[in-house]
């Protein structure tokens, strides 16, 4: 005799499918409006029903068993179905509702990406946002963060990097600094400069200065003076006091610039950016708040 299907199941292999799909119950419990304990116990209650171990548990993280990768590919496309009957029925998601939580660097955070949230929220009212403006690594799954904006695209499988803008950059210093060390003319000039160096949190090691010269690019790696360490902005201040060059993006300079207060040296050696990109975790689930804040941005920085 086939074994009756308690619909409570369903639940728990929604449970089992997303600490799958992200390895960690915290995390899942975050996505799924739940406690990390009702996850843990969902999933056990699973196993012992099924008789086997789907999960492997350290006291970091998570991974799946042999058995449960196979009874994850399974649960997988038999969610995946449902899911469609569902859309079939009910026609496109609904509109975007509920918290976003966002992770974003300081300075990409204050210049391009805060100064849009009123224009997203005029557009999506039931949205509610909390950003974290952070220069340090995070842990994207375990902290709970729907999305990040992040130098670079990491190398993690798990995320989803869709492309925001190259951001080009400058150098930089005061009129008071070039009046009395004089303006470089040519990248050897540097060395006889006072150059600000900027220490990237998430190597621990100085930013080197990227350059293009007769269609070549160049990275300059120097021991300088004064280092900044995780606010890029308090070099900037810096460079406006008369401390030295430093290179920055052109989106920081341009209001110190347009004052005054910093002045843009070594042109003939501009042209290099660096890329910035949105995050959000590789799941087929994907709310409907984080889809549209992701495509609000790209269509406002994206070229």
């Amino acid at each position: 005799m086939s074994r009756v299907f308690d619909p409570i199941q369903l639940g728990s292999i929604e449970q089992f499918c997303r600490a799958a799909e992200l390895l960690s119950f915290r995390a899942a419990a975050e996505a799924l409006g739940l406690t990390p304990a009702a996850v843990s116990r969902s999933i056990a209650r699973l196993e012992a029903r099924l008789g086997v171990r789907l999960f492997v548990r350290t006291t970091r993280r998570i991974n799946l068993t042999a058995d449960g990768r196979l009874y994850y590919e399974q649960c997988r496309q038999a969610l995946a179905q449902i899911e469609e009957a569902e859309r079939a029925l009910t026609g496109r998601q609904s509109t975007p509702r509920g918290l976003l939580r966002m992770s974003l660097p300081t300075t990409y955070g204050h210049y391009r990406v805060l100064p849009l949230l009123p224009r997203f929220r005029a557009k999506y009212p039931d949205v509610q946002i909390e950003v974290s403006l952070s220069n340090r690594n995070i842990d994207f799954v375990e902290e709970g963060y729907d999305l990040a904006v992040r130098l670079d695209a990491p190398p993690d499988t798990r995320l989803v990097a869709r492309k925001l803008e190259d951001a080009t950059l400058g150098v930089f210093a005061s009129s008071a600094y070039l009046k009395r060390r004089g303006a470089p003319e040519r990248l050897e000039d540097l060395a006889r400069h006072d150059c600000i160096q900027f220490i990237r949190p998430s190597t621990g090691r100085p930013m080197a200065w990227i350059f293009r010269d007769d269609g070549r690019d160049l990275d300059f790696a120097f021991d300088g003076p004064l280092r900044i360490a995780d606010d890029v902005l308090g070099a900037v201040t810096c460079a406006r006091a008369g401390a030295g060059l430093f290179q920055i993006y052109h989106f920081i300079a341009a209001e110190a610039v347009a004052r005054g207060e910093l002045v843009e040296v070594l042109h003939a050696y501009a042209g290099r950016s660096r890329p910035f990109s949105v995050l959000f975790p590789q799941n087929r689930h994907l709310s409907a708040r984080v889809r549209a804040f992701v495509d609000f941005l790209v269509a406002k920085l994206a070229p």
